[in-house]
């Protein structure tokens, strides 16, 4: 866990640096590949599932250190072989259970998040659910099992693994020669990311692009078939929490309204999609027919309001920061505290990003929940007793500044527009 933190403290940097280059680059090439708001919510959406992760919270329902035990047919030291062979190994886990994910109905809930953006950036990369509690997949690193490969090894490799991914999340880099045929490229992971029905659940892989033309789900990116981004089933919604458990939540009431029994069972392993026939007549859910013309979700926002809405993220980042600095000292079960106020301060500003006037009560509450804590704490979780001491009034400062600021967004711009009967979405053509 404090490792974890550690390394996080690292990477996440980095990776918002890239994203600023990234930025830069496109002003340099005149195009449009980010969007404010969006790109607040990627980021946003990659604060809970980084908090998450380091708070552990999840199961396996088989442990990698137990199937090691069991099966291991050989014991195999730590060399650069070893750690080449857990590379490959946990590149085919990593397609197989990023396959099934768009396969299977109830799984691909675990991951609609990281296709929900309608834009393709570094930032939507960070997309990465908090609503996968069980690692169904870990039997899919057998091979690497049988072979006795350590266990210290695979938590080398799988955060490696999953930063390497990042990188290829961009409009801005076209095709790449030869490395096409080796590696997955932003050309292959367009396609992946697009709705157009040549596009559609292709291109899983996430490192070797060699799994996809082995299992038949190879698909080039095409000159005359640019790709349009996001999901069929729109979120329209900037909140990445309730965009995590917004599949679920169709599935868990299509269940209910189906009338067969058969049907409420299946639903949850059908084809991502499947819906009874019943309950989608009854109960009809917006879908994007004709992916060259539907509308892409957007808010009205001033320069101010989308000002703000970056300060918010940034000031959670800012509490991460010092969260994974400092995990150890902060101990159980206060950690789940700052967890959990982490979640509520995403929401809260989310929220108001959506235009939802009572995003301002729910600032409000989240900063008198932080208020709270320092003063039953006596400082903001043990920043006294640290090298940043002054920490505690910077976080109180902020709560006091948050809830004033988000209010009068919430009373002056949201209430005026909704006065005016302009309160509706706000729509760029897709």
């Amino acid at each position: 866990m404090e490792t974890y933190g550690y390394v996080l403290n690292i990477a996440m940097p980095i990776f918002i640096g890239l994203f600023l280059v990234e930025k830069i680059v496109e002003w340099r090439m005149r195009r449009q590949v980010i969007r404010g708001l969006d790109s607040v919510s990627s980021l946003s959406s990659g604060i809970t599932n980084v908090t998450k992760d380091v708070l552990g919270i999840g199961i396996g329902i088989i442990a990698y250190s137990w199937l090691v035990d069991k099966v291991a047919l050989v014991r195999i030291e730590n060399t650069v072989l070893t750690y080449a062979i857990a590379f490959i190994v946990m590149d085919f886990h990593g397609y197989w259970s990023h396959r099934l994910s768009h396969e299977i109905n109830f799984l691909w809930n675990r991951h609609i998040i990281h296709h929900s953006s309608e834009e393709f950036n570094l930032s939507c990369a960070l997309r990465q659910s908090v609503s996968g509690f069980v690692n169904y997949f870990t039997i899919l690193l057998l091979p690497a099992a049988l072979l006795g490969v350590p266990e210290q090894v695979i938590a080398v490799i799988a955060p490696l693994h999953l930063f390497l991914q990042y990188w290829y999340h961009t409009r801005l880099i076209g095709k790449m020669g030869f490395l096409e045929k080796i590696i997955v490229t932003p050309s292959h992971h367009r396609v992946h990311h697009a709705i157009n029905k040549e596009y559609l659940d292709k291109n899983h892989s996430q490192i070797f692009i060699v799994w996809d033309k082995l299992f038949g789900t190879f698909q080039e990116e095409l000159d005359d078939v640019p790709p349009v981004y996001g999901v069929t089933r729109p979120v329209r919604t900037w909140n990445p929490i309730r965009i995590n458990f917004q599949h679920f939540w169709l599935l868990l009431k299509d269940a209910w309204h189906a009338r067969s029994w058969w049907d409420k069972l299946r639903i949850w392993f059908m084809p991502t999609g499947w819906r009874p026939a019943d309950a989608a007549k009854e109960h009809p859910v917006y879908g994007i027919q004709d992916p060259y013309n539907f509308e892409k979700y957007n808010t009205p926002a001033s320069k101010a309001f989308m000002a703000w809405a970056w300060v918010q993220m940034f000031f959670c980042y800012f509490l991460l920061m010092y969260f994974f600095a400092y995990i150890g000292r902060i101990g159980s079960p206060n950690i789940f505290a700052y967890g959990a106020f982490v979640f509520l301060c995403v929401f809260a500003y989310t929220e108001l990003m959506d235009r939802r006037k009572y995003a301002m009560y729910i600032e409000i509450a989240k900063s008198a929940v932080g208020l709270w804590i320092v003063y039953y704490l006596g400082d903001w979780f043990g920043a006294s007793q640290t090298a940043v001491p002054w920490f505690t009034w910077v976080v109180v400062g902020y709560l006091i500044l948050s809830a004033g600021v988000t209010s009068w967004f919430a009373i002056v711009e949201i209430g005026k527009s909704e006065a005016s009967g302009t309160r509706g979405m706000l729509m760029v053509r897709g």
